[in-house]
């Protein structure tokens, strides 16, 4: 509960930041300024302790403001599910929130849009098994690190088409090992777009 708490307040900060950003003014020499929201289809490759590794399924929604020659910030929200691992009975959900910088090049024509980000923030494992040495509990929340980008096609002034996104994330669970785990999420998706 500890750590939906806090992840409620990481998205009303972003979300704050965000609008804030918003709503200055362009700076002198900035290219565009522009607020976007996606909604995206969201698959992640997990690994296990013992080498194997299985997928999660879910979504995302992302929320990014540019305000200075393509720098901006962004948040990411996102959860993923795998019922029976591997044939083992455990589930997995996840929910990761994390924000941070993103940069977004684009052309003149503004068609194709290619961004990169470095997020942190906090992961919540729920239904599964999470050793720990006063025992296995069923759920926990972990630090987690997102670092990657992807590519929007832009359709309209309004509308783009997220091509694909492709992010490393690293969480840090207790697994009686190493208690970090490193995922690959790959995601596709709408993109509404309020430039200014």
């Amino acid at each position: 509960m500890r750590g939906i708490f806090r992840n409620l307040l990481l998205m009303g900060a972003a979300t704050f930041t965000t609008t804030l950003l918003h709503g200055q003014q362009p700076v002198a020499g900035a290219s565009h300024v522009e607020t976007d929201l996606a909604l995206t289809y969201s698959a992640q490759r997990s690994n296990q302790t013992n080498g194997a590794s299985f997928w999660q399924q879910g979504g995302a929604l992302d929320l990014s403001a540019q305000f200075y020659r393509g720098w901006g910030i962004a948040m990411n929200v996102a959860g993923e599910r795998a019922s029976n691992i591997n044939n083992s009975n455990v589930n997995l959900t996840l929910v990761t929130a994390t924000f941070g910088p993103r940069y977004t090049w684009s052309r003149s024509s503004r068609k194709l849009a290619v961004f990169g980000h470095g997020l942190i923030g906090e992961a919540f494992g729920s239904d599964s098994i999470f050793p720990t040495p006063r025992g296995a509990q069923t759920d926990t929340n972990a630090f987690a690190l997102q670092i990657g980008g992807g590519v929007d096609l832009r359709l309209s002034k309004h509308l783009a088409v997220r091509l694909l996104q492709a992010d490393w994330l690293r969480t840090q669970f207790p697994n009686a090992d190493t208690n970090v785990q490193n995922n690959l999420r790959l995601g596709a998706g709408l993109v509404i777009r309020f430039p200014r």
